[in-house]
């Protein structure tokens, strides 16, 4: 049975949500569970986790039996093409909806944040990205090339440079750190030589998992990881002045901007370094100060989806 419902889907690396909708956007249900980002080969996994939590959704607001007129999944890691095609053959064949719409994650978080005005938007959670939209509609992204060849400034960035301070410090190439204890008892271990076979087997999240304890240290006043934070900042705060440049020709221009993600949460260390930074390289800020919800902007894609069908 077809009936008004839509769905939006925000899929990280780290969590998926799901919101379930009316024909008037009114939330119905949501839930959260395990990431659903996709990555080269993870097209059927992802696809799993969406369609799992689609249906505790719609089972939790008494539409189990309902399919709804249009899904739209904003999902990280399908700005390249394979994935991106492989992820739709996936969800397609499960007819999960009447309409269904993919987008890159940055899409509907901006669609959140901005609806269809101008701005630049960062993401940093497991991965990170930022996406802009000038003035004129054109849009621009920069960065969201992943955990091997990018993501700069996300928690899997943070995970991994912390663990070769930490190894170099237990070899005594890197200065002490309170980082080497914390992180050990994090992960509960004994010593420093059992993280080789942990970090051979942990995925982008599980290394994002460590931002936590990291910043924590940094805001106790850990220099090593204090310096570690400063640099996950300015890399992040580089793919904003990026797009300012792109999209606004000046830095110093009037720019709304808006940040999102589980590294940038309502404060968070990393927020705090990110939005100081920024009154200076990017002096023309205008920072959006509404929590950005990218599954919310996937339920308004999913309501234009239904409605243009």
């Amino acid at each position: 049975m077809t009936t008004t419902i839509v769905v939006g889907v925000d899929g990280g690396g780290t969590k998926t949500k799901v919101i379930v909708a009316d024909a008037e956007g009114t939330q119905l249900a949501t839930v959260t569970g395990p990431g659903s980002a996709v990555r080269p080969g993870t097209a059927e996994d992802s696809a799993d986790v969406i369609e799992s939590l689609i249906g505790e959704a719609l089972a939790a607001c008494g539409h189990e039996e309902t399919k709804p007129a249009a899904i739209c999944a904003g999902l990280a890691g399908v700005g390249r093409d394979a994935e991106y095609s492989a992820i739709v053959a996936a969800l397609s064949r499960r007819e999960l909806s009447v309409e269904l719409e993919v987008l890159p994650d940055t899409a509907v978080a901006l669609e959140d944040a901005f609806g269809d005005g101008p701005g630049i938007l960062l993401i940093a959670g497991t991965g990170s990205s930022a996406i802009g939209r000038s003035h004129t509609g054109r849009l621009a992204r920069c960065g969201g090339w992943g955990p091997i060849c990018g993501d700069e400034g996300s928690g899997a960035w943070l995970g991994r440079r912390a663990l070769s301070i930490i190894t170099g410090a237990a070899d005594g190439r890197e200065p002490e750190t309170a980082l080497l204890g914390v992180l050990l008892t994090h992960l509960q271990m004994e010593n420093p030589d059992e993280l080789v076979a942990w970090a051979a087997k942990a995925t982008p999240a599980k290394f994002a998992e460590l931002s936590g304890p990291i910043m924590t240290v940094a805001a106790n006043g850990d220099l090593r990881a204090n310096s570690l934070c400063t640099m996950a900042c300015e890399e992040l705060v580089v793919h904003i002045r990026t797009l300012a440049r792109q999209l606004f020709t000046d830095e110093r221009a009037a720019i709304p901007i808006a940040l999102a993600g589980g590294m940038m949460h309502r404060g968070s260390y990393l927020r705090r370094l990110v939005e100081l930074r920024l009154k200076t390289a990017v002096p023309g800020i205008n920072l959006h100060s509404a929590e950005v919800i990218p599954a919310r902007g996937a339920v308004r894609c999913a309501l234009r989806l239904a409605a243009n069908a």
